[in-house]
């Protein structure tokens, strides 16, 4: 014969799933804010490399050596550039409303079928 059940009151059950969640905030706020400092630097970067960038092409005087840096400024700010926007948005941050879409959409075919085999 089972044991009788002990009712649990509807917090305990709820505590673990609490905790779980709280870490879970308490991670992503910890890569936002590892993210927004990134991206500071990123930013602070980006303009002194624009501010050299501008200054070696006010100089009358173009000579290989600062054509050369010139150019590899320029591969230095695309490379920021494309940090800057790929972290932006991640798979992670793009996955609830992809697979909401996906939900909302195959409803969407569902209810069609259904209402054109209705009409006719």
């Amino acid at each position: 014969m089972k044991p009788p059940k002990q009712s649990q009151s509807p917090g305990e059950n709820q505590e673990p799933d609490f905790e779980q969640e709280l870490e879970d905030v308490e991670r992503s706020l910890g890569s936002l804010k590892a993210r927004y400092t990134q991206v500071q630097r990123d930013r602070q970067q980006q303009a002194q490399w624009q501010q050299r960038r501008h200054e070696l092409q006010q100089n009358k005087h173009q000579t290989p050596e600062i054509k050369a840096e010139l150019q590899q400024i320029k591969q230095q700010l695309e490379v920021l550039e494309i940090n800057l926007e790929s972290q932006l948005f991640s798979w992670r941050s793009l996955k609830k409303p992809f697979w909401q879409a996906v939900r909302f959409g195959g409803m969407g075919v569902i209810i069609g079928w259904i209402l054109k085999s209705c009409v006719g």
